[in-house]
């Protein structure tokens, strides 16, 4: 690592735009209260994992290559909306089946795998993640070339803080798990986390639009 990255400010950047509402916040809350503190947290690692690879790949040149052909950056987050589409309409048509919050065994083992690819694919189909380390990080770089070694630091920097607070969304989010044992309140629950979803989308969308 280049001895002239600035660690700190990077860090509180960081911070202060994980602490902005997003669609991993969202999405982390509205999956913990309908799927448990297992999907949760499963899909916590599976964040982490797309923003570590998004340093990597940003490091390697697909950053710059999104800004210079928008095409591709296009493509990303019509995939990014065409995914949490597709899981919001399979969420909505989930609700009116099942026994409130009771699962299977296989669905137990099911949701969290699922869970962890999800949030692994949120993060490497936004285009923003990518363009975060072209945009922010050569700020704390002090004029240094964003080099492999510096990409994977700031990467776990990143990642790391990002995990800390998407733990605390999930914990605090499956506190309503149990109240939602109510099959009634599960049906609503989990169409209220569909609508999330589609609202993630539509993120994605107006990003490009915009």
């Amino acid at each position: 690592m280049s001895a002239a990255v600035d660690l700190v400010g990077f860090a509180l950047a960081v911070l202060l735009i994980e602490l902005t509402p997003g669609p991993n916040m969202a999405w982390l809350s509205g999956l913990a209260a309908t799927e448990g503190r297992r999907a949760g947290m499963a899909a916590v690692a599976g964040v982490a994992l797309g923003l570590l690879v998004n340093g990597v790949l940003a490091a390697l040149g697909l950053a710059t290559l999104l800004q210079m052909v928008p095409e591709l950056l296009r493509g990303l987050q019509w995939a990014g909306a065409a995914m949490m589409v597709f899981l919001a309409v399979q969420t909505w048509r989930g609700s009116d089946r099942g026994d409130g919050i009771a699962v299977t065994t296989d669905m137990a083992d099911t949701v969290p795998r699922r869970s962890f690819l999800t949030g692994a694919l949120l993060n490497l189909l936004n285009p923003k993640a990518y363009i975060f380390f072209v945009v922010v990080a050569p700020e704390f770089l002090n004029g240094a070339t964003l080099s492999l070694a510096d990409a994977l630091v700031l990467a776990v920097v990143s990642a790391v803080i990002a995990t800390v607070i998407h733990i605390a969304l999930v914990l605090a989010g499956a506190r309503a798990h149990g109240w939602l044992s109510d099959p009634r309140r599960t049906k609503w629950a989990r169409r209220g986390f569909a609508l999330v979803m589609l609202a993630v989308a539509a993120s994605f969308v107006l990003a490009d639009l915009g």
